[in-house]
């Protein structure tokens, strides 16, 4: 049996792969918020159950098997939060919470109603892809807001990051959601802030917060 809490490392260990990061134990314990140790002890329990290939001081990779367990939970996860946000009307900020008490605990007869209901969607609210039923998904990278360059550049907000709760309300709060459309009015130097036009408002972001926005331009 694949316990919840190996289901919390296999999805983990995709995010960071997916993030070009390297899935060690520091990096597993730290986004989990666990210690070292048991970080390690799960990840030689995976390889055990050749979910994983774990390679002591280096880290650890997803077989075939664990990554689709992964990604089962993450569509699970991400569904979820879809559902809350369109049929039960929560805001963007706070799906992503009650979507992580919800994803381990869902039939999957439940998974494919809430799919079907949702017309087989393949974005959450913040923009991030949902795998298929088949256990595939596009992952494309983004160039994020901050790396945009001079004044003029136009775009298209295709992706937000939903670490926290608080960011969210407030990049929604400046219209910054996925499918936003902007012109890049000025980018002031040395890191400040990142004047936008959107529609026929203007607005200022910050350059942490600008990191958190991932964005397309037209080619």
């Amino acid at each position: 049996m694949i316990s919840e809490h190996m289901q919390d490392y296999l999805k983990v260990a995709y995010k960071l792969s997916v993030a070009d990061r390297e899935v060690t134990t520091t990096a597993l314990a730290d986004a989990l918020g666990v210690s070292a140790a048991s970080a390690t002890s799960m990840m030689k329990k995976m390889a055990e159950l050749k979910l994983a290939r774990h390679t002591p001081y280096y880290g650890v990779e997803l077989t075939p098997a664990g990554r689709k367990v992964a990604l089962e939970v993450i569509r699970h996860h991400r569904l979820i939060e879809l559902y809350l946000s369109e049929a039960l009307g929560f805001p963007w900020d706070q799906v992503h919470d009650e979507a992580e008490r919800l994803e381990h605990h869902i039939s999957e007869a439940f998974e494919t109603r809430i799919a079907e209901t949702l017309g087989n969607p393949t974005r959450d609210p913040h923009g991030d892809p949902i795998p298929s039923r088949e256990g595939r998904i596009v992952d494309v990278h983004h160039q994020s807001l901050a790396e945009m360059p001079a004044a003029g550049q136009a775009g298209v907000v295709c992706r937000v990051s939903d670490h926290s709760a608080e960011r969210l309300r407030y990049l929604g709060s400046l219209g910054l959601r996925p499918d936003a459309t902007f012109i890049v009015v000025e980018r002031t130097p040395f890191n400040g802030p990142i004047r936008l036009r959107l529609g026929d408002r203007e607005i200022s972001i910050g350059t942490e917060l600008a990191q958190i926005v991932y964005v397309t331009t037209p080619k």
